[in-house]
């Protein structure tokens, strides 16, 4: 094959493989528990656990990072899972009525949101969010809809933290009471049942 046929195919399989992949932005409190919901679901490529949504210029887990969210980005082939499937395990991993964080973790950079890119995203985010709403009308759901920023990974250390600390990972999600709380507001929904679905669908 000549280097211009190997250029032209090097060129189509990029534009392919980019054309089978898309990214999602969510904010679900401390972004490891978020990147462990994700990132071994089938459909699922990646997910990178970073800050997005504030106006810190370069925002560090211990440096300032003011105004922004802890959130992954989840890259993902939509002909396998689709956004909409991604939004389930977004609702069944949160609490979506507490304004003030998550869980023990407590400010605004552990605030639950939907980062959204195009109308579509967005008309996606405000139906599940009026589906939640209606389902639970006697509280109110705080998660917000957003459109969709900058995205800055965080350092390596805090990477796939689930897997390279899991004892203390679990001691801190333990700890934290997260998996009690998700039960105690989700238990018996459709969207555990479809968030439990979509997570063994191996």
């Amino acid at each position: 094959m000549t280097s211009f046929r190997l250029s032209l195919f090097a060129l189509f399989m990029g534009a392919s493989l980019q054309a089978s992949a898309a990214t999602a932005v969510f904010a679900g409190g401390c972004f490891w528990c978020m990147e462990a919901a994700y990132q071994d679901v089938p459909g699922v490529t990646d997910v990178v656990s970073g800050f997005t949504g504030g106006t810190h210029p370069n925002p560090t887990y211990n440096g300032a990072h003011t105004g922004h969210y802890e959130a992954v980005e989840v890259t993902y082939d939509p002909d396998a899972i689709s956004f909409e499937q991604l939004l389930m395990l977004f609702w069944a991993n949160v609490d979506p009525f507490d304004a003030g964080g998550q869980f023990c973790d407590r400010g605004d950079s552990y605030r639950t949101a939907i980062f959204v890119a195009g109308e579509g995203e967005r008309a996606l985010a405000e139906s599940t969010f009026n589906a939640v709403q209606g389902a639970f009308s006697d509280q109110m759901v705080v998660t917000e809809i957003l459109d969709r920023a900058k995205f800055f990974p965080v350092e390596e250390y805090h990477q796939d933290y689930y897997i390279k600390n899991s004892r203390r990972y679990k001691f801190y999600r333990f700890a934290c009471g997260r998996d009690k709380r998700l039960k105690a507001v989700w238990s018996g929904t459709r969207w555990r049942e479809e968030s439990q679905r979509l997570s063994t669908a191996h």
